[in-house]
């Protein structure tokens, strides 16, 4: 079975830097409404750059291990493909624009994902964040670095007043409900859209805690490895396990020492 080594991390990393400075980059702050269309719904979009970089990612990964890629434009396409994380003895996990809607409006918060799911767990994670030349990497079991230092994530500044982003408008019984109860622990603000980013800075200490409640796996199988290895808490809100093919909803991101406390006082209104 592939394993994650120095060597594969650092041609994983090519790979996507390769991917977006071809297909991403040019098109940043440069598209024509002709580029941008819609899948889901007006909230879910799609651009050239994000189906040509995936094409270029795909290529590139089974050039490194020869297994199924799960991309999220080619599974808007074949949705049966969603099938293969959970079921497949090791996949690609590809996500070529996280934040598509953030890089339509020219922010720089966007990224580029990829994770190495074997036997329906992820096993390697990368980020990258091309706007800012950034990115964060880590395997299970090894650690997360970022920008190539080991990272390890601080404990709350105060535990009296967490820090708190909310991704919780879809397969919640009481959105109003969610958000009064994270007013509880402190101050709220919506997440940015952007997974990649999103785990980044709970990685940081710029969070205390994030909740999403829809966990497509090229969303959030690369990112709750990363933060796990960086010493945080990520399950589901009741305490299972994440599983990035399981079809479940909602993965709850916290330090250990408040991640308890964060469930209890969201969960009721899950």
């Amino acid at each position: 079975m592939p394993l994650v080594t120095q060597a594969l991390s650092d041609a994983v990393l090519a790979a996507m830097r390769e991917a977006t400075d071809a297909e991403v980059m040019p098109r940043w702050r440069s598209l024509s409404s002709d580029d941008i269309r819609t899948k889901a719904g007006p909230w879910d979009l799609v651009t050239d750059a994000d189906v040509l970089a995936e094409r270029r990612l795909t290529a590139s990964l089974t050039s490194l291990f020869d297994i199924p890629v799960v991309g999220e434009e080619a599974t808007a396409a074949s949705p049966e493909l969603l099938e293969l994380v959970a079921a497949a003895e090791a996949c690609w996990v590809v996500d070529p624009v996280d934040g598509t809607r953030n890089f339509v409006h020219g922010q720089e918060d966007f990224a580029c994902m990829v994770a190495l799911i074997e036997g329906g767990r992820a096993q390697g994670a990368w980020i990258t964040y091309p706007a800012v030349d950034r990115e964060m990497h880590g395997a299970l079991g090894v650690g997360t670095f970022i920008d190539g230092k080991r990272a390890t994530a601080p404990e709350p500044a105060d535990a009296s007043a967490l820090r708190g982003a909310l991704g919780a408008r879809a397969f919640v019984r009481d959105v109003e409900g969610v958000y009064a109860a994270a007013r509880t622990l402190g101050p709220v603000e919506d997440i940015r859209f952007c997974a990649g980013w999103d785990y980044l800075d709970m990685v940081e200490g710029l969070k205390d805690y994030v909740l999403f409640t829809r966990t497509l796996p090229w969303d959030h199988a690369p990112g709750s490895l990363l933060v796990r290895e960086a010493g945080l808490a990520s399950a589901r809100p009741n305490g299972d396990e994440y599983l990035p093919g399981d079809g479940k909803p909602g993965l709850l991101t916290a330090h250990p020492s408040v991640w308890g406390r964060v469930s209890e006082a969201l969960l009721p209104a899950l």
